[in-house]
């Protein structure tokens, strides 16, 4: 536990290193779904250029006091310069305070784009697998897809009420699947084995918790699938 001491220098560093550092944006919406754990938040940056998003973007916002956290946007619209978080804020954290304090109108800050190197193959089938905390990241490995019917996957979720929601609220190839493991891996791994992919002409884009991402690039490379057809974005717990 960081003493009194040290949070004050730590604030006092902040005042000073990130403003200078910072970029900042509007908050244009804010929706919660009914599971009351998922966020859906609409931005307007102004200052970034989408239209150079040729590979999954994630950016780093600043959640609190020298914090920060990366997010995916699910969506975004280049002419506009708007987007849209989905945040995932059942854990506590800073990143899920920040998620749920925000409000209509409320300025956010962050620090800088960073790319994910998840670039979808220009031929081969596309599929995206992952957990609750990679559905924006998969939605925007979606978005840079061409066409849309080159793209296929799910995302295992625990609760019924988010999967319902899922199906509800997205236009989406992407499957939600009941998550019958501790981190979904035998869902995921049992719904490739059905889906009957060839394994020449597929590629694997994994997101999640990192665990889920291991142990899935392990169980594809079992099924046949060899190691660059299979390209992962773990995300810390």
């Amino acid at each position: 536990m960081e003493t009194s001491f040290l949070q004050n220098i730590k604030k006092r560093a902040g005042r000073l290193i990130e403003p200078g550092l910072l970029k900042s944006g509007r908050v244009l919406e804010v929706r919660y779904w009914k599971s009351a754990t998922m966020v859906e938040i609409d931005l307007h940056l102004p200052e970034i250029d989408m239209q150079q998003w040729t590979e999954v973007p994630a950016v780093k916002f600043r959640v609190s006091n020298l914090t920060f956290r990366d997010y995916t946007p699910t969506g975004w619209d280049a002419e506009t310069r708007t987007c849209t978080l989905l945040i995932d804020a059942a854990h506590p954290g800073p990143g899920s305070d920040w998620a749920r304090e925000l409000r209509k109108n409320d300025v956010v800050n962050y620090l800088k784009i960073e790319m994910t190197r998840h670039t979808p193959n220009p031929t081969a089938l596309i599929v995206g697998l992952g957990d609750e905390s990679s559905m924006g990241h998969l939605l925007g490995l979606q978005q840079l897809v061409f066409p849309v019917t080159r793209f296929a996957g799910a995302i295992a979720m625990g609760k019924e009420s988010q999967r319902d929601e899922f199906t509800h609220y997205f236009r989406s190839p992407l499957e939600p699947l009941a998550r019958e493991d501790e981190y979904g891996v035998d869902s995921l791994i049992s719904w490739v084995k059905l889906q009957g992919f060839c394994s020449a002409h597929t590629y694997f884009y994994l997101a999640g918790n990192n665990t889920l991402v291991s142990q899935l690039r392990r169980s594809l490379k079992q099924l046949g699938y060899l190691p660059d057809q299979i390209m992962v974005k773990g995300f810390w717990s």
